[in-house]
């Protein structure tokens, strides 16, 4: 049991939810790397979300109210750390959730895939992955013809860089979630958050709730977003925390 008066609650909770969803059966070993990997860059940035994530997330919203059929992607991390936040965005923009997989066995995106309708999702797929993304050799190449295959804007937290930059070739839209903004996936996508995945989907979620309702105002917003310039702003934000803090001369 972790105490909440611990200075690394947060995280240890995080940690918790990955090796309880490695025992499942959901996330994969080499899951938990990819997620320490993410950490030291939210060391970098303060575990808060930066303004330049706040105008990512504010661009990814209206990019997925504006869709005509988006859908969320869903890997073994994302549905072990935050199962209840997709649902609810899958529920909010009426977009199918497709579990797509680095490390595929079918035993493992069924396990993925009933744990999500466990939890109320009301349409999940993946189990009939025989599209293909071109220009992909491993095993996230394979996706649902009915989803992914043919989205116009797809929501992948936690991308790989490769399928990122295949799916904007397909000439879709890829909104990502990403710690690290100097990664292939933050630079290929369309929108990219740079933020911790929980933080990120309870303010896209906040921000779609606040906005659904105005669509007016979504075109103009997405025509002022610079994604590039946008992760420039973040690279700048993290050094002058560091600065600020001293972090930088210790």
């Amino acid at each position: 049991m972790i105490p909440k008066t611990h200075p690394r609650y947060e995280s240890l909770k995080k940690r918790e939810k990955l090796v309880a969803g490695l025992e499942a059966g959901i996330t994969g070993k080499q899951g938990l790397i990819a997620h320490g990997r993410g950490e030291a860059f939210d060391y970098l940035i303060g575990e808060r979300t930066l303004n330049s994530a706040r105008k990512a997330t504010e661009a990814a919203a209206a990019l997925l109210l504006i869709a005509q059929k988006p859908v969320i992607s869903v890997n073994g991390n994302v549905a072990a750390l935050v199962t209840k936040e997709i649902i609810e965005l899958s529920k909010l923009i009426n977009a199918p959730l497709e579990v797509n997989i680095f490390y595929r066995t079918e035993e493992r995106a069924r396990r993925i895939k009933a744990r999500l309708e466990e939890q109320g999702a009301a349409k999940v797929l993946g189990d009939k992955a025989d599209a293909r993304i071109p220009g992909i050799d491993h095993a996230r190449a394979k996706v649902d013809p009915e989803g992914i295959y043919s989205a116009d804007v797809v929501l992948a937290p936690l991308e790989d860089g490769d399928r990122c930059e295949a799916l904007i070739k397909m000439g879709k839209k890829v909104i990502t979630v990403d710690l690290n903004p100097l990664s292939r996936t933050s630079r290929f996508a369309t929108v990219s958050i740079v933020d911790d995945i929980e933080r990120a989907m309870g303010n896209l979620i906040a921000i779609i709730k606040e906005k659904k309702n105005g669509k007016a105002n979504l075109a103009a917003l997405l025509d002022g977003y610079d994604n590039r310039m946008n992760l420039r702003d973040c690279v700048k934000e993290i050094v002058d925390r560091l600065k600020e803090e001293e972090l930088l001369e210790l």
